[in-house]
C-alpha cells in the first residue's frame, strides 16, 4: 500500500470504506494476536517473557465504539513485510485506515477520525423545576 501517514500511528477502522461493520467481531484481537512476535528486540524479545501479549506496534482498542487496530509506523522500519501485511489486510478487506495521531499541520476539524462519529454534545443547561413537590 503506498499511502503515506503523517502520523507515529495508524488506525485501522472495523467499518469498510461503504460504511459497514467489519466480521467477524473479534478481528482487532485476532490481528493483533498474529502481530505480537513482531516487536522492538525481535521474536527474542517476545519469547523472554513467555506469555502471549500484543506487540506495542500493533494494538486492538476500540475507538467511539468501533473496534480498530493501532499500527504504530515504525513497524515500518523495523518489519517492512509485518508492515505490508497488515496494511494489505485492511485493503483486502476494504478497511478505513486513517492517521491515528494527525501531524501539527494537518487541519483539525474534530478530535474524532473520519469515519467514527463524534460523541453527542452534552447540555449545560439546568433542569426545569419540578411542579410536584419533591418528600
Amino acid at each position: 500500500m503506498a499511502t503515506t501517514f503523517s502520523g507515529s500511528e495508524v488506525l485501522i477502522q472495523g467499518v469498510t470504506r461503504d460504511g459497514r461493520t467489519f466480521r467477524p467481531s473479534d478481528w482487532a484481537e485476532r490481528l493483533a494476536g498474529v502481530m505480537a512476535q513482531f516487536r522492538p528486540g525481535g521474536a527474542q524479545a517476545a519469547a523472554q517473557g513467555r506469555h502471549l501479549q500484543y506487540s506495542p506496534w500493533c494494538v486492538p482498542k476500540a475507538v467511539g465504539g468501533v473496534k480498530c487496530v493501532v499500527v504504530n509506523t515504525a513497524l515500518k522500519a523495523h518489519e517492512p513485510m509485518a508492515w505490508d501485511f497488515v496494511m494489505n489486510f485492511a485493503k483486502d478487506n476494504n478497511l478505513q485506515v486513517v492517521d491515528a495521531c494527525p501531524s501539527p499541520d494537518a487541519p483539525a476539524a474534530n478530535s474524532t477520525a473520519p469515519g467514527i462519529a463524534a460523541p453527542p454534545a452534552t447540555t449545560s443547561a439546568p433542569a426545569a423545576p419540578s411542579s410536584s413537590p419533591s418528600p
